[in-house]
């Protein structure tokens, strides 16, 4: 079952959000977009937590607005708070399936691309959390306080990703060491936005590439360190 909700920020500003209940809950998840907005897409990645059993909630970061143009969703990215969407929205939502109370009662939070990046800034800022998952996307380094990372962390990259590349990467892993953060990560030989179904065909941004392969075994250890985390 499947919903649109209204749920508050900390701050007492009202946000809505694509709410996906599964039937039997281990516990949920809060899923951050991509910088397209809340799609389609997205909206199939909560249902598939859902069909999985765990509850799921989409915050709606850009109010309302999506798009399919890539010029559009750097402009509607560009004027997103992060900080704001992070400490704010995602906490709302992470705070909002607290009250559900499904199963464990225990609530993650995931991303992909600009999600991925907000799922970083959220390890850091919400901490109602109990683990994330990011799906390559983070924000610069020094908007990472890796210190303040108390959850698990999961990672899946992309070695060929354009957008945020590998040594970016290799950089935020040695925050994250040196902050002693309980951290997995997986590597896989692939482009940005690996997972994303509608990465393919003659529509796609060249950067961008999907791989089902490598999204099903990045799917597979996503539900193993939820189940065992939120479980």
């Amino acid at each position: 079952m499947s919903q649109t909700v209204h749920f508050q920020r900390p701050d007492g500003q009202t946000v809505t959000g694509y709410l996906a209940e599964a039937n039997r809950p281990v516990g949920a998840v809060v899923v951050i977009q991509e910088w397209w907005g809340l799609n389609d897409q997205i909206r199939g990645v909560a249902d598939r937590f859902a069909r999985a059993g765990f509850t799921a909630l989409v915050p709606d970061l850009y109010r309302g607005k999506a798009t399919v143009e890539a010029e559009e969703a750097h402009h509607l990215m560009s004027g997103l708070d992060f900080g704001q969407a992070a400490s704010q929205d995602v906490r709302g939502a992470v705070q909002y399936l607290q009250g559900l109370k499904v199963g464990s009662g225990k609530v993650g939070v995931t991303g992909y691309c600009m999600g991925g990046a907000l799922t970083v800034l959220s390890a850091t800022m919400v901490p109602e959390a109990a683990a994330a998952v990011v799906w390559y996307g983070m924000p610069p380094l020094e908007f990472v306080d890796a210190s303040q990372i108390k959850i698990p962390v999961q990672a899946h990259w992309a070695t060929q990703d354009a957008f945020f590349k590998i040594e970016g990467v290799d950089a935020l892993e040695a925050k994250f060491a040196e902050a002693g953060v309980r951290y997995e990560a997986h590597r896989y030989l692939a482009h940005h936005a690996f997972a994303n179904e509608t990465a393919q065909g003659p529509h796609r941004l060249p950067q961008t590439q999907y791989d089902a392969a490598w999204a099903e075994q990045a799917w597979d250890r996503t539900m193993r360190f939820f189940g065992q985390q939120l479980g």
